[in-house]
């Protein structure tokens, strides 16, 4: 699959010194939903908006379908639309109107049947001549999302999109967002929602202190960085663990209840075998047992804490 953002050597240094994104090298497949995870300050919206052409970028460059956002930003911005983290619209317009406006900001010619389109697939149409400071949260955030589609941008930016927005509204934007990808519209989501990411996206990337740590695909990342737990329920518990099983991950928990044996999923072997052996051996009898395996979040909170500050 190609690329539709192509981000070479990206670093931006605020005048005040502060380092936001270091060199930063990434490919953005056409068609795909991209997510970005990484902490409060990480970088996430620093890139964004060097891509949306709101900040300058000290060194590299970023092309757009081919286009180069500084030598052709009006081109490359056409392609684009973002959904930032503020609620930035004006108060007093209706939502007709302001997502009207934005389509024209675009050069597109007036199409009053496109608008309506875009604010029935966003559930806004009995609210299309409701004033903006009148919506609440969660609806003001679609009209956002409303005036980024207005122009039918190849590539949607959603910084945050459910931040405060409640449990029914999240799932109908990730049903607006699956129908978007259907469509064929490369959507690039941050989000400090580890189930959104978990839910929605193909490829993930975490960002921690200016750095890109890692880019996988999210069933990859989950193989490879996920561990797996065997938990074992003792019929009688255990004041200490045997040294014939010191060998084995093992771990007592609920007061000597339970054996937490945790296995790397990549490896060829899991050990458990050997350790069902090693507890029949030892005399240890359990009566249940059961797996799990570790979330993205596990895996997130994993990676941004495993570098130390520099």
């Amino acid at each position: 699959m190609n690329s539709v953002i192509s981000i070479k050597d990206l670093a931006k240094t605020y005048a005040n010194g502060f380092v936001a994104l270091k060199s930063t090298n990434l490919e953005i497949r056409r068609g795909e939903i991209f997510g970005m995870l990484g902490p409060n300050g990480a970088g996430k919206t620093t890139l964004i908006n060097i891509v949306c052409g709101i900040v300058n970028a000290t060194a590299g460059r970023v092309t757009v379908d081919g286009r180069d956002i500084v030598r052709n930003a009006r081109a490359a911005r056409s392609l684009i639309g973002l959904v930032p983290q503020e609620l930035t619209t004006d108060a007093f317009e209706t939502v007709w109107a302001t997502t009207t406006f934005s389509r024209g900001l675009f050069g597109k010619p007036r199409d009053p049947a496109r608008v309506e389109a875009v604010l029935k697939s966003l559930s806004l149409w009995d609210k299309k001549d409701d004033k903006i400071m009148t919506l609440s949260g969660g609806m003001k955030r679609r009209v956002m999302i409303a005036k980024a589609l207005a122009h039918d941008p190849q590539i949607l930016f959603l910084d945050e999109p459910t931040a405060g927005v409640d449990v029914e509204l999240r799932q109908d934007m990730w049903n607006v967002v699956r129908g978007l990808r259907a469509s064929g519209v490369t959507i690039i989501l941050t989000t400090h929602y580890i189930d959104e990411a978990e839910e929605m996206a193909d490829r993930i990337a975490v960002i921690n202190r200016g750095e890109i740590v890692l880019v996988e695909e999210k069933t990859e990342l989950m193989r490879k960085l996920g561990k797996k737990q065997l938990t074992l329920h003792l019929h009688s518990p255990l004041a200490a663990l045997p040294a014939a099983l010191a060998g084995h991950a093992l771990e007592l928990h609920a007061d000597g209840c339970e054996l937490i044996y945790t296995y790397d999923t990549k490896g060829e072997r899991t050990g458990i075998t050997a350790l069902l052996a090693a507890l029949a051996e030892a005399g240890i009898r359990f009566k249940d047992l059961h797996t799990t395996q570790s979330s993205l979040e596990e895996i997130f909170v994993s990676l941004v804490t495993r570098r130390p500050a520099a």
